[in-house]
């Protein structure tokens, strides 16, 4: 399921030259902005977080070097602009299909736990994320299931339900 995502992310259009960041329209950047809004939600940004982040978006979109630095700054720079989250999922709206989104959601919620424990702000953001790319609150918790136990030590903080 996650290397049809991969995939898919693989081949999404590129942005343009690489002497310019790519913008929030490109649906990589606001996969970006959106992992990167997941993982800063509770307003801390941990060295393992940042980790993930550069690991999975290098993983999803094949770059390295200056061409993943220039898409997580984009990603940084659209997140820390946006009013809302909407901007970057109509994008993704637009892109991605049901499967894909869904599988998207587990990207988030990898991000979520990539410090060990998705805390209630992360907890909240990946919902709002979820309703507004269309995935129901049911296959949103399987997914965050299916994430957490692929985790080794995986926890839930306080204010976070199943």
């Amino acid at each position: 399921m996650l290397d049809r995502l991969i995939s898919f992310l693989k081949n999404l259009p590129e942005a343009g030259s690489s002497r310019r960041l790519p913008s929030a329209e490109d649906p990589r950047v606001a996969a970006a902005a959106l992992m990167f809004h997941v993982v800063n939600a509770d307003g801390v940004l941990q060295d393992v977080e940042k980790a993930k982040l550069r690991s999975v978006l290098s993983e999803a979109y094949s770059v390295t070097g200056g061409e993943l630095d220039a898409l997580i700054a984009a990603g940084e720079e659209a997140d820390r602009e946006a009013i809302d989250l909407y901007a970057f999922t109509r994008v993704l709206k637009r892109h991605l299909d049901a499967d894909q989104r869904l599988q998207f959601i587990g990207l988030l919620w990898t991000m979520a736990y990539a410090d060990g424990r998705a805390d209630e702000l992360e907890d909240n953001t990946v919902w709002r994320i979820a309703e507004l790319i269309g995935v129901d609150s049911r296959d949103r918790i399987a997914a965050r299931q299916h994430i957490k136990a692929s985790i080794a030590g995986a926890a839930d903080g306080p204010g976070v339900n199943e």
